[in-house]
């Protein structure tokens, strides 16, 4: 069901969207939805024939969203290229991409936000405040604008997949939020539109994310239960690259996403973000207790 190289109908405004999302159901169709900010890779278009091979219209969103920016973050540098982008959901099997432009999502300025709890101020929040609650309020948005559907995001950040899931619940939204594996380069790097950031001596060194996973895994799965043990050493994995400055190395509930359970018991999280120059990279991995 992939594959189509027909190109996808561009919508830029909320009217023209919803019109063409309540025809389609009205006709019977399957709505899926994989919000993005663009600069599509194979782990974007991996969400795309996702959903496509479990609905039978998708929309691909593509916006570069203001609010989860923080004062001196790369929202200006951010990477752009749609006429790639249009490619991409071309083949993945895009029928609709929604591009709006800043003034379309925000007409004015934005008074009405989507407040988190505890969820969002650990982990990559605690480094930047105010993060979630941006990604938050663009999702609700795009949850109401498209109504009905299943959305697609990414494991890869797996703290706004669970913020997500959370928010919908809590929000009684229409909406099943499905997550997806992890799209990785060959020497395990997770897929990231930051990648495209990395020097080539930074890009050597960035896989060192994955190997602090799997060694903190190892450690679980041999039998360590004291998460303080496991997060160092995962820290200590990420210290042996000379051009990574960690942010942090966690292991948590996944449900949860807190720390300093003792012992761990059952599913776990494992964690871990770090700076290489310019280029803030995250990844995770999922691994049992006991």
């Amino acid at each position: 069901m992939t594959g189509s190289a027909s190109r996808p109908v561009v919508e830029d405004t909320i009217r023209g969207l919803r019109a063409r999302l309540d025809e389609a159901r009205a006709g019977g169709q399957r709505v899926g939805l994989v919000p993005t900010m663009g600069f599509l890779h194979a782990g974007h278009r991996s969400l795309i024939e996702r959903a496509r091979s479990e609905n039978d219209l998708v929309v691909a969103s593509i916006f570069v969203n203001p609010l989860q920016f923080s004062p001196g973050e790369d929202f200006d540098d951010y990477p752009r290229d749609l006429d790639h982008d249009l490619a991409v959901c071309a083949w993945a099997g895009a029928g609709i991409v929604f591009a709006p432009g800043r003034h379309e999502m925000y007409p004015g300025p934005v008074v009405t936000t989507v407040r988190l709890g505890t969820l969002a101020d650990v982990l990559c929040g605690a480094s930047r405040p105010g993060h979630f609650d941006g990604v938050a309020t663009v999702v609700a948005k795009l949850f109401s604008i498209v109504g009905e559907c299943s959305a697609y995001f990414g494991e890869k950040d797996f703290q706004q997949l669970t913020i997500v899931r959370r928010m919908a619940r809590d929000l009684s939204l229409p909406v099943r939020v499905v997550g997806c594996p992890t799209v990785r380069e060959p020497d395990g790097l997770a897929l990231s539109s930051r990648n495209a950031y990395l020097s080539e001596a930074e890009r050597v060194q960035a896989p060192v994310l994955r190997r602090a996973l799997e060694a903190g895994a190892a450690l679980v799965e041999a039998g360590e239960t004291d998460g303080a043990a496991v997060e160092a050493r995962m820290a200590a994995v990420i210290g042996s690259a000379s051009l990574a400055r960690i942010d942090y190395a966690a292991a948590v509930d996944p449900a949860t996403l807190t720390r300093g359970q003792q012992p761990l018991q059952g599913d776990v999280r494992l964690l871990v973000a770090a700076r290489f120059g310019k280029a803030r990279l995250i990844d995770n991995l999922g691994c049992r207790a006991g």
